[in-house]
């Protein structure tokens, strides 16, 4: 039976992933908390599902140069990308874990991101590095050149997610989420959970300081370093300011979310992006918070799944959702 089931969800992933939805359903709602949010986005726009039937979607970028979304589905070890023209096909396999040993766990990509060379990087659970594909975007293949796999010898937990800072820097976060035994994992190297920078061939620890350190953004140009914390009994965004050689100082708390976080909604804070007006898009408990510039919460997207990551298009008019199983759209702007 587990084997007919195992095949009828193959079947169904191919008929609504593959292919895509046939027609577009909407989900949630939006909830606005200050009059504000209508300068950000449009309180009206539906939020539909563009894809649907994965495992655990996470990490969309938005790729300009071919007007496509790049996302990751971890316990596949692929990735897919999404268009209007064809909705979601396969874009690339062992896109986490290129090893040969079986092994379980959350073992694919997370996020996803450009370079400066519009390179993909990803953060890789199964092989626990920010690797670059040794490939242009339009040709994939599965090879990698490692950017960063350890720190002062040990290797990394599992980088989760990363952000580009101007100068090609990565910035980058290093939960124990991809480890089979999480926390507790025999091969885990590093005691704690830490937030790092890699930067000409080093790695170099920021702060170890956050219990679960997830989706992470620079603001204010380049001179704020925002993070998601992805702990239940503590369910917040920290801000710091960074100083000489990149020193954190003045740690901060954006928002304390914890007191959403209940049984009936879903989710945590993970990962998140910042539009061109600073306006901040954060997934959390219950779907996505939306702050301004200012720190000051305008407004939610209620999602009934765990929301895991949000991308912006590069005109800014179009916000991508992983959520769960779906990759959700939300035109925000006309």
């Amino acid at each position: 039976m587990r084997t007919i089931i195992l095949l009828f969800s193959l079947f169904l992933l191919h008929a609504c992933v593959v292919k895509g939805p046939k027609h577009v359903s909407s989900i949630g709602k939006i909830e606005v908390i200050d009059p504000e949010l209508a300068s950000v986005l449009d309180t009206n726009a539906r939020i539909e599902i563009i894809a649907e039937g994965h495992e655990w979607t996470e990490g969309p970028v938005w790729v300009a140069s071919e007007n496509k979304l790049l996302y990751s589905d971890i316990p596949q070890n692929r990735i897919f990308e999404w268009t209007e023209e064809r909705g979601s096909v396969l874009y690339l396999k062992k896109s986490g874990y290129t090893g040969s040993k079986a092994r379980g766990g959350e073992l694919g990509s997370n996020g996803l991101l450009l370079d400066r060379n519009g390179k993909l990087i990803l953060c890789q659970h199964g092989d626990r590095r920010i690797a670059r594909m040794d490939a242009e975007v339009s040709g994939p293949e599965s090879r990698f050149i490692s950017l960063a796999d350890n720190y002062n010898g040990k290797k990394l937990n599992s980088p989760n997610d990363a952000c580009l800072r101007s100068n090609g820097d990565i910035f980058f976060t290093d939960p124990p989420y991809g480890l089979e035994g999480y926390v507790d994992d025999p091969s885990k190297e590093i005691s704690f959970q830490g937030v790092y920078k890699a930067s000409g061939g080093k790695t170099v620890l920021l702060t170890d300081s956050i219990t679960r350190p997830n989706g992470i953004a620079l603001l204010n140009k380049e001179k704020t370093l925002l993070v998601a914390n992805s702990d239940p009994d503590k369910a917040k965004w920290y801000l710091f300011d960074l100083g000489n050689n990149d020193s954190l100082s003045n740690p901060r708390l954006l928002f304390d979310a914890t007191a959403y976080v209940t049984p009936t909604s879903k989710g945590l804070p993970d990962g998140l992006k910042v539009d061109g007006n600073g306006n901040i898009f954060a997934t959390g408990p219950g779907g996505v918070f939306i702050f301004n510039a200012a720190g000051k919460l305008l407004g939610r997207l209620l999602i009934p799944e765990a929301c895991s990551n949000v991308a912006l298009s590069d005109d800014g008019k179009t916000v991508f959702i992983t959520a769960d199983m779906y990759v959700l759209k939300m035109k925000i702007r006309p």
